[in-house]
C-alpha cells in the first residue's frame, strides 16, 4: 500500500514512524514550509516531520497551501492508495481528498465528536476534562466531521500539562493508526458516523486566551497554566513587564486574615514557591519565563527582582 503522509509538528512523528515500522510504503510527505526563527528571522527551521522524511530519503512537498492544479498533479504522480493526515495545519479540499484511491484518514487528538478543531489537547485541559483520547477518522469536506473508524480513550493526569499529554496522545495515535489500517480498513469495516449534535469545538489558540485571568478560581487558573505548558505559555504582567508562568498547583489553604482587601493577582508569598491570590483561593507557581529570557525556577526570579508579598500580577 502506497501512502502519502500529511503532517508537520512533533505530534505527527510517532504516526509516521509507526507506518514505516509496520512496512508501509510512504511514498511522499507533505508538510508546511520551513519557518523563519531567531531575532532577525533569517534562519529557516524545518518541521520535525521534514527532518524525519529527509533522513529516510522520502520525497517532501512543502506547498504554502495544498491547493491548485500543480500541487494536485504532483501528488497524483505518487499514485497513492491512502492518505494519512496528522496535525498538518491546513484544511484539505475535496479535490485533494479524492486523490488517494481509498481516500484519506486523520489522526485526531480527541474523542470525536468532542473537541473538533485545531487545539483539542489544550482545550481538553482548559475545560477540566478528565478523559480524552485519539480518533481515527475518515476525512471529508467538513472540519473533523467525518465518520470514525477507531477511538482510544485515556485519562488526563491531575497535573498533566499540554506538552505531556500531547506526547502521550502522539504515541497512542501512532498505534491506533496502524490498528485501523491493518484491521478495520483491511476487513472493509465501515467507519461510524459522528453524532453532530454532540460536537464541541477546540479553535486555534490566540494570545488573549493564554493570558491569566486572576479573577477566575484557583482551579481554572491552574488549568490555564497546564494547558499552555510549554507552548505558548500562559502569561501575565508584573510591573508592566510580561512574564509566563508554569508549574501551577492549587494552594491547600489561604490565610484569609492576610488577604482582606487584596485583589486577585496579589502575591501572597514569594520564595522557593510563588503564591498568588485568585478570584477564589490561591495557587502556587514553580517556574517563570520573563520576556526574552529562558524558563527558570521561581526562587531565582524572585531573588533577582526582589519580589515580595503584596505586589500584584495583572
Amino acid at each position: 500500500m502506497r501512502i502519502v503522509f500529511f503532517g508537520t509538528p512533533a505530534f505527527a512523528v510517532p504516526s509516521l514512524k509507526a507506518l514505516l515500522a509496520a512496512g508501509f510504503d510512504v511514498s511522499a510527505v507533505v508538510t508546511q514550509p520551513d519557518k523563519p526563527q531567531g531575532r532577525s528571522r533569517s534562519q529557516l527551521v524545518p518541521a520535525p516531520i521534514k527532518v524525519i522524511a529527509a533522513d529516510l530519503d522520502i520525497p517532501v512537498l512543502q506547498p504554502v497551501k495544498p491547493v491548485g492544479d500543480v500541487f494536485a498533479e504532483t501528488l497524483r504522480r505518487f499514485d497513492p492508495d491512502l492518505g494519512v493526515v496528522v496535525a498538518y495545519g491546513h484544511i484539505l479540499r475535496p479535490d485533494v481528498l479524492a486523490i488517494p484511491r481509498t481516500g484519506m484518514i486523520n489522526v485526531h487528538a480527541s474523542l470525536l465528536p468532542k473537541l473538533r478543531g485545531a487545539a483539542p489537547i489544550q482545550w481538553a485541559i482548559l475545560h477540566g476534562e478528565t478523559e480524552t483520547g485519539v480518533s481515527i477518522m475518515r476525512m471529508e469536506e467538513g472540519v473533523d466531521s467525518g465518520p470514525v473508524y477507531h477511538r482510544v480513550a485515556t485519562p488526563i493526569g491531575y497535573e498533566e500539562t499540554g506538552g505531556e499529554l500531547s506526547h502521550r496522545l502522539a504515541q497512542i495515535g501512532g498505534a491506533a493508526l496502524i490498528e485501523t489500517i491493518t484491521a478495520q480498513m483491511k476487513d472493509n469495516e465501515p467507519p461510524i458516523p459522528q453524532d453532530h449534535g454532540m460536537a464541541t469545538f477546540a479553535p486555534k489558540i490566540d494570545r488573549e486566551l493564554c493570558r491569566m485571568k486572576w479573577e477566575e478560581d484557583a482551579g481554572q487558573c491552574v488549568r490555564r497554566l497546564r494547558a499552555f505548558d510549554p507552548d505558548p505559555g500562559a502569561w501575565t504582567t508584573f510591573n508592566g513587564t510580561e512574564v509566563k508562568l508554569f508549574g501551577g498547583r492549587i494552594q491547600d489553604s489561604v490565610d484569609h486574615s492576610s488577604i482582606q482587601g487584596c485583589l486577585p493577582g496579589t502575591v501572597l508569598q514569594a520564595g522557593e514557591r510563588l503564591s498568588i491570590l485568585s478570584g477564589r483561593g490561591g495557587l502556587m507557581v514553580r517556574e517563570v519565563q520573563p520576556a526574552g529570557k529562558k524558563r527558570m525556577a521561581v526562587a531565582d526570579w524572585v531573588r533577582g527582582r526582589g519580589i515580595s508579598a503584596g505586589q500584584r500580577f495583572e
